[in-house]
């Protein structure tokens, strides 16, 4: 499956935690209720703190970002384990997440959830774009191209196929590794 993602960026340095991508007192939302999703999407990136990030990620009284992909430093998702840190995002409307590293457990929570795909970039990226910047992101080119230069990125290997899926259980279902789901 061929995978473009075109938008503008947002941009956030190193370590952004779990806290900062969903905050802690919307937990109690529940991804999977759809008016709970939306809501949950409205939240993310909510714990970024203003001075640092005066560029908002949601604009007020709106639950979808209009950056279908982050530009992340070193360490991204880290923190605590929670699921619901990719869902908020991808319920914001993000597509990707470009960053140096990744925190194992929300590396492997976009893979089980299936709603984002989080991509490795060879260099520093958050250093040297800036939020707003138009951007193509072509999962199979390995590239990340913005203001006409390419910027290449890891492969995601086998990991791409179960994300197409929407997540580790559709990916199971399709290849008959577990039943349908019973309606």
């Amino acid at each position: 499956m061929k995978t473009i993602v075109r938008g503008p960026v947002y941009v956030v340095q190193d370590n952004i935690d779990t806290d900062q991508i969903i905050p802690a007192q919307f937990l109690t939302l529940v991804p999977t209720i759809p008016g709970e999703y939306d809501k949950l999407g409205g939240y993310a990136m909510h714990g970024l703190p203003e001075s640092l990030y005066p560029v908002r990620f949601i604009a007020p009284e709106r639950t979808k970002t209009i950056y279908p992909i982050v530009i992340a430093g070193k360490n991204f998702g880290c923190g605590s384990s929670r699921e619901h840190a990719p869902i908020a995002l991808g319920a914001s409307g993000v597509k990707a997440v470009v960053a140096e590293s990744y925190a194992r457990i929300f590396f492997r929570n976009c893979v089980a959830t299936g709603e984002l795909y989080p991509v490795e970039c060879a260099g520093r990226l958050c250093d040297r774009l800036k939020t707003g910047q138009e951007a193509l992101l072509d999962l199979e080119a390995g590239t990340l191209m913005v203001n006409g230069t390419s910027h290449a990125l890891r492969p995601l290997g086998e990991v791409k196929p179960v994300i197409d899926e929407g997540g580790i259980f559709n990916f199971a279902r399709k290849k008959g590794l577990i039943p349908p789901r019973q309606v």
